[in-house]
């Protein structure tokens, strides 16, 4: 039986090949975008690699300072002194880190400058993430204490700043400072790693960046077990209360939160203070969003699918009046949809490779590196049968109700 069902769907996608060559088309069109989308959050809020991991790490970014009296009120983001004092030491973590958001710095050699990204940073930083190191080092505790002028730099700056030289023990300018290059690795794009140039937080020109409470820098801290997150973010919530300004009259409350990747994004873009900064909401918003954009093809594959089906009325009254059940009738147009949508679901998986392998090669989005894995090939496959069943079992049982009568005379 099954064969059959198998020999007519090819015979029915052979007749009208335009038919088919539109349904294919719609398809792989829906699931290309469903599938780069998913492979791109994924690689955002679940990453691997450098960023692996962030299941067991919180960040922080923002600070909520206010007077509960006089109403004043600033949002911004946190200062060297405000981790150092209050956040690196904290209890029962592995590690805390304070690091600065990329800066744009311009790199002096002889007749050339380029423009690049630098970050300051501890010996923590290179703890928590796992970068991938091609050459040399990276900075550690020592560096950071004597306030060495060391970097680290990616693979792509090195190629551009010393092309067809040994990296190691390189010197540049970079917005007149002078740095010697002690390491090399691998380029990477996730949030907290991003960046052409990294050097020691105390290398910076000036250190008047301790005595900030608000300021430029971001900060990690790594629990010892992702089971640890919970309590290490209500410690945090409790730390906030202790802060302390030196102007009591101006601010005299302060809120921060650690979050994860996921919560941090979606606190950012929600504007969402609450403790859980919005990520169930934002998930819902997504996810509602993908569904919707998945029904409209599937909608209008169920009106073409009317249309075929009722060209094929002549050959349901046959087969009716010679004992087909609804039954029979239901589950052979409905494997013939889902067959077409499993067709269509590996062209899309093929042609989304293609288009991660665009997007990681054209450059608009600076060193990504994402690709279609198991998790990623199951979304698609399991959106691939949704499709198949929603576009094909409406019009199949309209038709498998249809009088037998009516269906040889095509007056369906």
């Amino acid at each position: 039986m099954f064969r059959n069902y198998m020999l007519t769907a090819w015979k029915v996608f052979l007749r009208r090949k335009m038919f088919t060559a539109i349904n294919l088309l719609c398809i792989v069109l829906t699931l290309v975008v469903l599938m780069v989308v998913a492979a791109l959050l994924q690689n955002t809020f679940c990453p691997t690699g450098v960023e692996g991991k962030s299941a067991r790490f919180v960040q922080m970014v923002m600070v909520e300072s206010s007077h509960t009296d006089k109403g004043a009120r600033r949002r911004g983001t946190l200062g060297y002194k405000m981790i150092a004092q209050y956040l690196k030491p904290l209890k029962g973590v592995e590690a805390v880190s304070v690091f600065s958001f990329p800066q744009a710095v311009s790199v002096y050699q002889a007749d050339r400058v380029s423009d690049r990204q630098m970050r300051l940073t501890d010996a923590e930083y290179w703890k928590i993430l796992d970068f991938a190191l091609v050459s040399g080092r990276t900075i550690n505790a020592d560096d950071v204490e004597q306030g060495r002028m060391v970097a680290v730099i990616n693979q792509s700056t090195a190629r551009q700043l010393f092309p067809g030289q040994t990296w190691l023990g390189q010197k540049f300018n970079a917005n007149g400072q002078i740095f010697s290059v002690v390491g090399v690795v691998r380029d990477e794009m996730h949030i907290n790693a991003y960046s052409d140039i990294w050097v020691p937080l105390t290398s910076a020109p000036s250190s008047d960046y301790k005595d900030k409470l608000f300021g430029m820098f971001s900060t990690m801290i790594l629990a010892y077990r992702a089971e640890d997150l919970p309590a290490i973010k209500h410690q945090i919530v409790e730390v906030a209360k202790t802060v302390q300004y030196p102007d009591p009259n101006q601010f005299n409350t302060t809120r921060f939160w650690g979050d994860s990747k996921l919560q941090l994004f979606a606190r950012t873009l929600l504007a969402d203070q609450t403790e859980e900064g919005g990520a169930g909401k934002l998930l819902a918003i997504i996810v509602t969003l993908m569904v919707l954009f998945m029904m409209l093809p599937a909608l209008n594959l169920v009106n073409l699918n009317v249309g075929r089906i009722m060209e094929r009325s002549s050959e349901i009254g046959v087969r009716k009046a010679f004992g087909a059940t609804s039954a029979q009738l239901v589950a052979q147009l409905v494997l013939e949809n889902v067959l077409l949508c499993l067709v269509g679901g590996a062209i899309g998986l093929v042609c989304a490779a293609g288009a991660l392998w665009w997007l990681e090669s054209s450059g608009l989005i600076p060193y990504l590196k994402v690709h279609l894995n198991f998790a990623v090939f199951g979304y698609g496959l399991l959106i691939t049968l949704v499709f198949g069943v929603l576009s094909g079992l409406i019009p199949a049982l309209k038709m498998a109700r249809l009088d037998p009568v009516h269906a040889l005379k095509g007056t369906a």
